[in-house]
C-alpha cells in the first residue's frame, strides 16, 4: 500500500493516523454509548503482556496482542458473571494483572530488540505495512457494521430491557460491540501503544458528544476529531522532536477540553437567554 501510494515515512506515518483516527473515532462511540470505558481500558493493559510475548517469540505483535486480549477478555466475563462482581472489579483485575504481567515479562526478557516504550506509546512513523493493511480493513468493516446493524447497536445501547422485548438477542450484538473494540484496540497498538489507545478512542468521542445530540452527526464528528488528533500530533512530533504517540494522545485530550469549553459556553449563553426573557 506504501509503496504504491510512493509515500515517505512521514506521508506513511500520516496515512496511519487518519486510519487510526477515524476508526478510533467512530468505536469511540460505541465505546461511550455502551458504557464501555472502563472494559476499553482494561483491554489496553490486558494487550500489553500479549505483545511482549509475542516479541519474545518472534511473531508479529497484534498476534500476541489479539490472543492474549481474548484470553483475558474471556476472564473478565467469567468475573462479570459471578454473584456480587460487576463490570467494574473484573475490569480493575484484569486491568491490574495484565500490566502487572506485562511488565513481569519485559524483566525476564531484557535483551528484547523492541524497546518497552513501543508497546506503551507505539510507534506509529514505523508501523508495518501488514498491520496499516489490517486497520485500512478494519475501518472499512466498521463503517460496515453500522451501516448493517446501526440500529440494532443503538437500539441495545439506551434501552436493553426494550431490545430484549422485542426479541432481538442481546448476546450477539453485545459480541459484535466487544469484537469490534477489541480488534482496534489490539490492531491500533502498534501505531499508538497500549496505553494511549483509549485517549484517542474516547477523547474523540466524547468532544463529539459534547457537541451534537444525534448519533449520526456523532459519529462523524468524532471521526473528524480522531483524524485530526492523528495529523496535529504527528505535526508536531516532527516539528518539535517530541513522541508522537504521546503528542497524538495530547492533541485528542485538547480537542476535548476545547469542546468542553464551547459546551459550556453555550450553556451559560442559553441559561442567560432565558434569564432575560423572563
Amino acid at each position: 500500500m506504501i509503496e504504491a501510494l510512493g509515500l515517505d515515512y512521514f506521508g506513511a506515518a500520516v496515512l496511519a493516523g487518519v486510519i487510526v483516527g477515524a476508526l478510533c473515532g467512530l468505536v469511540g462511540v460505541l465505546v461511550l454509548l455502551r458504557r464501555r470505558a472502563f472494559y476499553t481500558v482494561a483491554l489496553t493493559h490486558a494487550t500489553f503482556p500479549g505483545g511482549v510475548a509475542a516479541a519474545v517469540l518472534g511473531v508479529n505483535i497484534s498476534i500476541g496482542a489479539g490472543v492474549f486480549g481474548l484470553v483475558l477478555v474471556g476472564l473478565m466475563t467469567w468475573l462479570t458473571s459471578i454473584r456480587r462482581q460487576g463490570e467494574q472489579v473484573a475490569a480493575g483485575v484484569v486491568l491490574s494483572f495484565g500490566y502487572a504481567l506485562g511488565q513481569v515479562l519485559l524483566s525476564l526478557n531484557t535483551n528484547l530488540p523492541v524497546k518497552v516504550d513501543t508497546f506503551l506509546a507505539g510507534s506509529i512513523l514505523a508501523i508495518p505495512r501488514e498491520n496499516l493493511l489490517a486497520l485500512a480493513v478494519l475501518l472499512v468493516a466498521v463503517v460496515a457494521c453500522y451501516a448493517a446493524y446501526g440500529k440494532e447497536l443503538l437500539f441495545s445501547s439506551f434501552d436493553r430491557r426494550g431490545f430484549r422485548a422485542a426479541g432481538y438477542s442481546e448476546e450477539l450484538v453485545d459480541l459484535l460491540a466487544l469484537g469490534l473494540i477489541t480488534l482496534t484496540v489490539v490492531l491500533a497498538m502498534p501505531a499508538i501503544g497500549s496505553i494511549l489507545a483509549i485517549a484517542m478512542i474516547a477523547a474523540p468521542a466524547a468532544a463529539a458528544r459534547k457537541l451534537v445530540k444525534r448519533v449520526g452527526w456523532m459519529l462523524i464528528l468524532a471521526g473528524v476529531f480522531g483524524v485530526l488528533a492523528a495529523v496535529a500530533g504527528l505535526v508536531v512530533s516532527r516539528e518539535w522532536g517530541v513522541a508522537a504517540g504521546g503528542a497524538m494522545a495530547l492533541a485528542a485530550a485538547l480537542i476535548y477540553v476545547l469542546a468542553s469549553g464551547v459546551d459550556a459556553a453555550r450553556r451559560l449563553v442559553h441559561t442567560r437567554r432565558g434569564a432575560a426573557a423572563q
